[in-house]
């Protein structure tokens, strides 16, 4: 994979498939690796730019602390870098903080707006807030990300849900894997940057079409938050599809809705 040099970073990232252009920003401690199924999935219709988020992956990890405005600029430093002067913009979870920062800043450069299991901040709700998890016990932690992953995710009703609670296994196993200090020093950055965000009163700006969804039993960035998303852009409509935070793989219409909107802007 390809490296730009921005600045004060080397950004690792990625062009696959063909069609409408599509800037993405991932989420969460996640990586080109880690989403290369979802960016897959967006790929069989679309021409996807992503990339290692700074801090993450093999992007590097510059000092802190860092800003959402610097997540944003990266984004829009590596369109300039493959000659791209717009796109559609989708961004998921923390990704879809940066995509509403990006979309408030650089709004002459978004096609259209799709934002994924995320919060706008301030008045308009937060995610939950992840960095607390490092103060819980193992046991306490492990329990809580699951409902957090999806606040059906008890004991009783994974026994219940195999598909599920296979899902939930490989999640817990990834989440097992040993982390080097480097690894383990840029997501607590990105996770520092992530307290900071708050677009709620600068949602207004957005002009581009925009296409929020949300997962039902999301225990990270409840329904509640995608509607105050919705209030404050334009040109804003919402779906809700049966899952939590990862509801793009438990709901397969939420695969095919995205594509649609990314490729023709129609909305569910």
């Amino acid at each position: 994979m390809p490296i730009f040099d921005h600045d004060d970073i080397s950004i690792n990232y990625q062009i696959v498939g063909t069609g409408q252009r599509v800037l993405f920003f991932n989420g969460s401690g996640a990586t080109l690796e880690s989403a290369h199924l979802f960016i897959k999935a967006l790929a069989k219709e679309c021409q996807v730019l992503a990339h290692d988020q700074r801090g993450l992956g093999k992007t590097s990890i510059p000092d802190g602390p860092y800003t959402m405005a610097q997540y944003a600029s990266d984004g829009a430093a590596l369109l300039d870098h493959v000659g791209w002067e717009t796109c559609v913009v989708v961004g998921m979870s923390f990704g879809g903080m940066v995509a509403q920062e990006f979309a408030v800043t650089y709004p002459h450069r978004v096609e259209r707006l799709m934002v994924l299991c995320t919060s706008a901040g301030g008045d308009a709700g937060a995610s939950y807030p992840l960095h607390e998890l490092g103060s819980l016990t193992p046991e306490e932690r492990s329990a809580k990300v699951l409902t957090l992953t999806d606040s059906r995710y008890t004991p009783e009703w994974l026994a219940e849900h195999p598909v599920d609670a296979e899902m939930a296994r490989m999640r817990s196993e990834q989440a097992a894997i040993p982390k080097s200090k480097d690894v383990v020093r840029g997501e607590r950055l990105q996770l520092v940057a992530r307290i900071s965000h708050d677009v709620a009163d600068r949602l207004h700006n957005v002009s581009a079409p925009t296409f929020v969804a949300a997962g039902a039993f999301d225990g990270i960035a409840p329904v509640s938050n995608s509607e105050e998303i919705v209030k404050r852009i334009p040109d804003a409509t919402m779906a809700v599809y049966q899952g939590g935070h990862i509801f793009t793989a438990q709901d397969p219409q939420a695969i095919r809705d995205i594509r649609t909107f990314i490729t023709t802007g129609v909305r569910p």
